[in-house]
């Protein structure tokens, strides 16, 4: 076993790697970029070392920093975690060049399923079954359209290297194939820098079901299936394990075709093979096919864990580190059913638009397991991957696991940004998904419904008020005479709307308050309070802020009674950044006419690309900030010329 290592990456699952080799008595080298000096990965290492800027570019991505930082440290093996280098075939070759080991598969088995049109090709040879499709090396416009033709619309345009949705089009008809490959080639090359795409078959009805394999270079095993249905713009949100109606003879194939495929490339490490399946008519053992393999432990690994028994991260250790396989197939069994739900700091209402900010405050529910790399008082950063924490939740059967990952999302507490935990809460309480009716369409068919806010209630509003008046380093009367019967006016803000409300306390356990909504009685029982005769919401006052959580959680602003409020929102004639980030490109031009829609300016932030559009019609009147620009939330990017009564 190895002495000590490097963990070329950041965040939760950096923490989650030197959670299990700081048990096995392994000491863990940390890096970290500017952004990342006082991180949780860092407090967590037995050494740390800077590594650069805050941009990936300048640090995470930085393998040859990375080695000399491992070298320096006295680390003899380096684990990439996911993303950054962890599938990169070169940086691979350079840390074994060095001398040191590479916690996961060798080179060549990453360059063998690096690119999803070879990849094909060698699992169909390896006898597993593929998407009916095109994925030759012919990129001809006129040869990709006729092959669409041959395989059958809808057909799914995607790029052959990279992931997470981009350079990806559904085409329903010939007629739209032209625009949707320009469009997919255009992201594909500016994502990947490989413009080459494959076509294939659209499943009408697709569910993504994944199946861990486990080798140690010569031979493999499997630890069965996840589901991964659950996804929005092709990025997953649940996961569970095992697959809703998964039957013991297509487990069976499934995991026989996975370790085929594993074996076929000589595959060391922890891996996945992503299959696609037909979910139209129940599952079949001709049913699914091979789509890609994630040659690294996966975000979701934790799932597997919890129905196996088997820590993964242990796993790659042993067996980087020249043991063989800890468990054969015949030992390896599955037991309940969990769920992990991915926390992140994003507006769900706003199509999932990523956030930033300081977590005021971070509470996660008991009884369940939470993955994270963030802590009270961080910084949600513009640079990296908003994610907050994988929440996973274990059950003997799939129905008591869904019910404990609800009361999960419910009690876990978030203030300081904007969430997806009540989407996440109201996805897990979907009819559909409760039954195992699940398919890759089920969030985009039922958006508006998943990301619907609860109304106000007037308990809400009354606690929110009460929480206002009182100062909690003292008892719930400071600041009223209790002599006479005195009102405090509060004021709160919360969606835009503001809320004048009126506390009146008769006493040191009781108090009437009156809200736009509705007048609320609230009665103290030891140290806690009924509202209209409601127990109180879990709730936390930071600063000029009340925080209500649960699955419906809402915000106060307490507004101060000496400050004049500003006139704001509305204005169409200046177009701003909805977040920090990079003007990846500046398409608007001084004097430029355009329409309501148009789009004017592409943001990147959080590893997206985010198109910033016209609100209106009208000219470009001044162009505020140029291609490459780091710019703020708020930051004026492009002003229109004032509307006229012609241009209306």
């Amino acid at each position: 076993m190895f002495d000590a290592i490097l963990i070329a990456n950041r965040g939760e699952i950096a923490c989650r790697i030197m959670q299990t080799a700081q048990a096995m008595g392994v000491r863990c080298v940390a890096v970290y970029s500017d952004a990342d000096a006082v991180a949780r990965h860092v407090q967590m290492a037995d050494d740390a070392v800077y590594i650069g800027g805050s941009s990936p570019a300048n640090s995470y991505l930085r393998g040859d920093v990375i080695i000399k930082a491992a070298l320096g440290s006295g680390a003899q093996a380096i684990h990439p975690g996911y993303g950054f280098l962890s599938e990169n075939p070169d940086f691979v070759e350079a840390v074994e060049a060095a001398g040191l080991t590479f916690i996961g598969p060798s080179s060549a088995a990453i360059r063998a399923m690096g690119l999803k049109d070879a990849a094909k090709v060698l699992m169909e040879k390896a006898g597993v079954p593929v998407v009916p499709g095109y994925h030759g090396k012919d990129q001809n416009d006129d040869l990709l359209a006729h092959e669409a033709v041959k395989i059958g619309y809808p057909v799914l345009i995607k790029a052959v290297a990279g992931g997470g949705g981009k350079g990806m089009r559904l085409v329903e008809q010939p007629s739209e194939f032209a625009d949707a490959l320009q469009s997919a080639r255009s992201e594909a090359k500016a994502a990947f820098g490989n413009s080459d795409v494959l076509v294939e078959k659209f499943v009408t009805k697709p569910r993504h079901i994944e199946v861990q394999v486990f080798g140690d270079g010569t031979s493999a095993v499997h630890l069965f299936e996840r589901d991964c249905s659950l996804q929005r713009r092709h990025q997953k949100v649940i996961e569970e394990a095992p697959a809703p109606g998964m039957t013991d003879a297509v487990r069976a194939a499934m995991g026989a075709a996975s370790v085929r495929a594993a074996e076929a490339i000589g595959y060391a490490g922890a891996g996945t093979i992503e299959f696609i399946v037909d979910g139209s008519d129940g599952l079949r053992e001709d049913g699914f096919w091979f789509m890609e393999m994630n040659t690294r432990l996966q975000v979701e690994h934790p799932v597997t864990e919890a129905v196996t028994g088997v820590d993964l991260v242990e796993w790659q250790l042993r067996v980087a580190s020249g043991e063989a396989l800890p468990k054969t197939q015949e030992e390896l069994t599955l037991t309940g059913h969990a769920f992990e739900a991915r926390l992140y700091a994003e507006d769900a209402a706003q199509d999932f638009l990523p956030a930033t900010g300081r977590l005021a405050h971070l509470a996660f529910a008991s009884g369940a397991r939470a993955d994270t790399g963030v802590r009270s008082g961080d910084e949600i950063s513009p640079f990296y991957d908003p994610m907050i924490a994988k929440l996973t939740v274990h059950g003997p059967t799939r129905e008591v696991a869904l019910a404990r990952l609800r009361k999960a999302l419910g009690d876990t507490q978030v203030a300081g940004t904007v969430t997806n935990l009540g989407f996440l809460h109201a996805l897990a309480s979907h009819r559909g998904f409760a039954s195992g009716d699940v398919d890759t369409g089920l969030i985009a068919r039922d958006y508006d419904v998943l990301v619907a806010k609860a109304e106000l209630s007037a308990q809400a509003l009354a606690q929110g008020a009460m929480m206002a008046a009182i100062n909690e380093r003292h008892g719930p009367e400071t600041g009223f005479t209790l002599w006479q019967p005195l009102a405090r006016m509060i004021a709160l803000q919360s969606g835009g709307e503001r809320y004048d409300c009126a506390v009146h306390l008769s006493g040191a356990h009781a108090a009437r308050i009156e809200t736009p909504l509705g007048t609320v009685h609230a009665m103290r029982r030891g140290a806690a309070w009924l509202y209209g005769g409601a127990p109180q919401i879990p709730a936390k006052r930071i600063g000029s802020k009340v925080y209500l959580f649960g699955p419906q959680g809402v915000s106060f602003d307490i507004v101060d009674p000496l400050e004049r409020s500003s006139a704001a929102g509305g204005d169409t004639d200046v177009i701003v950044a909805p977040m920090p980030g990079l003007v990846k490109a500046m398409l608007a031009q001084s004097g430029q006419k355009v329409a309501q829609g148009d789009r004017l300016a592409v943001l990147e932030a959080m590893k997206m690309e985010h198109s910033l559009l016209a609100q209106r019609a009208g000219v470009v009147a001044e162009v505020l900030a140029s291609t490459g620009a780091q710019v703020e939330a708020g930051a004026a990017l492009i002003r229109l010329e004032p509307e006229t009564e012609t241009d209306t």
